[in-house]
């Protein structure tokens, strides 16, 4: 008998079992793939890896406004690039093995499934569970099109054998964004296609077709109001029946339009109340409609971020094992978040829309400049920051920049917008100059608007 059985070694999952186990539990985790799940093997880490490799080019091109002679015309050698980031991932994996393993946590590698009212089924064995914890997290959802079986998804990127040469990313996500620009970078020919009118919905629409600009001006093809209704293969290119009657030949399709809760095949008899889209719904405290039986992570669908995952496995496992310690449940206020994207966004809190809904009269603050860095040269790169302000209070309740770093200077920020910060709080700060996130404490000419 486990105190618990955790299905999925994401970050949500090993967290769980890791502080349950240090609170005395009997744990044990199932994973019938890889440990550290989608954001350390086909998501954030060999993303961000990738990333920075695709900023090389730019690099190359400031480093000879500084004086420095860089001889980048050959472009990126792929394999080494692949297999550079694989020999990371390992290690990787092999330290969330680690981890579980110090503390003491079963680890069976098999498929896991909800078997009964405390059962686990876990490949040919069944476990006896005081409490279940589902973390399977999610997994590409691609639309059901004629020539589907041509479409690779966003985790073959990372395993690619050849890099293509013309490329269609289909999407309009923050992970379709981030893959187009990450292709543009490493030297491909990059369509974005994205059936709506603007791509990364929920975010701030300044910075949306900002950052659209910006992605264009470095070589990326954006079609917007564009789907594609049929993938065809002549030879070795694959072409797209668009919706607006014209075609585009190119070598690989990656498709990237959103993710769904993994739940496959993982309840053999009751299934505890689903979401439309498939999520498992779950109260304040993350268990399910059946009695001892929780979930935490993209598999319930609130907000689809590795440090979300990691505050509820690990407030989860407190609440269970160690309730004296738990403290409040997580919040998803003001949880900041980065899209990699080239140039970067930073974010936290409310978007302009957002806050004219829930507040009414607001005061926004924008800047727009060329960083300095780049004032050697003609790279025109740009970048954009944002405060958005309760008229009312004067709290500051959003944050957003698109530019070099913005992920690394916004985190910083989130503590003081979490925090309740004011703009006046803001306006008293010195600046620490010169930066590019001083111009956050030095925004002073503001317009109200009114929802």
């Amino acid at each position: 008998m486990f105190d618990l059985v955790v299905i999925g070694a994401g970050s949500g999952g090993v967290r769980a079992a890791r502080i349950a186990a240090g609170l005395g539990a009997k744990v044990a985790i199932i994973e019938n793939r890889f440990f550290g799940g989608t954001c350390v093997n086909v998501g954030c880490v060999p993303k961000k890896l990738f990333s920075y490799g695709a900023a090389f080019p730019d690099l190359f091109r400031l480093a000879a406004d500084y004086g420095f002679n860089v001889d980048a015309g050959a472009g990126v050698d792929w394999p080494t690039l692949r297999d550079n980031k694989t020999r990371e991932i390992t290690r990787l994996n092999g330290i969330y093995r680690r981890l579980l393993e110090s503390a003491g946590v079963t680890i069976i590698e098999a498929h896991g499934a909800v078997a009964g009212k405390g059962q686990v089924r876990a490949g040919n064995q069944l476990l006896e569970a005081r409490h279940i914890l589902i973390a399977t997290g999610g997994k590409p959802f691609v639309p059901d099109i004629p020539g589907r079986e041509h479409i690779l998804i966003s985790d073959d990127l990372f395993s690619l054998p050849v890099l293509p040469h013309r490329v269609a990313v289909v999407g309009g996500g923050y992970i379709a964004s981030e893959f187009a620009s990450i292709l543009s970078g490493l030297g491909c020919e990059v369509t974005q296609l994205y059936r709506g009118d603007l791509f990364l919905r929920g975010f701030d629409r300044d910075i949306r077709q900002f950052v659209a600009e910006q992605m264009q001006h470095r070589g990326v093809n954006l079609r917007f109001n564009t789907d594609v209704e049929a993938v065809r293969v002549v030879g070795d290119s694959r072409y797209l029946d668009l919706s607006d009657g014209t075609e585009l030949a190119v070598d690989a399709v990656f498709y990237a339009t959103g993710r769904v809760p993994n739940i496959d095949a993982l309840f053999e008899a009751e299934s505890p109340v689903l979401a439309l889209n498939g999520a498992v719904k779950v109260d304040d405290c993350f268990q399910s409609s059946m009695s001892g039986v929780y979930a935490v992570g993209d598999v319930i669908d609130r907000v689809q971020l590795t440090p979300v995952a990691l505050a509820e496995g690990m407030w989860l496992a407190r609440h269970l094992f160690a309730p004296h310690q738990a403290g409040p449940a997580p919040e998803y206020d003001f949880v900041p978040t980065a899209v990699f994207c080239h140039p970067n966004i930073g974010t936290v809190g409310l978007s302009e829309e957002q806050a004219l809904e829930r507040h009414g009269v607001i005061r926004v603050f924008r800047s727009e400049f060329r960083g300095m860095k780049y004032t050697l040269g003609d790279i025109q790169h740009r970048s954009l920051m944002k405060l958005i302000v309760d008229d009312a209070s004067d709290q500051v309740i959003g944050l957003h920049m698109v530019g070099d770093d913005a992920g690394e200077i916004v985190q910083g920020f989130a503590v003081a917008i979490r925090a309740g910060a004011t703009k006046q709080d803001f306006d008293r700060t010195v600046g620490i100059h010169p930066t590019a996130a001083e111009e956050f404490v030095t925004m002073r000419e503001g317009k109200v608007v009114r929802g």
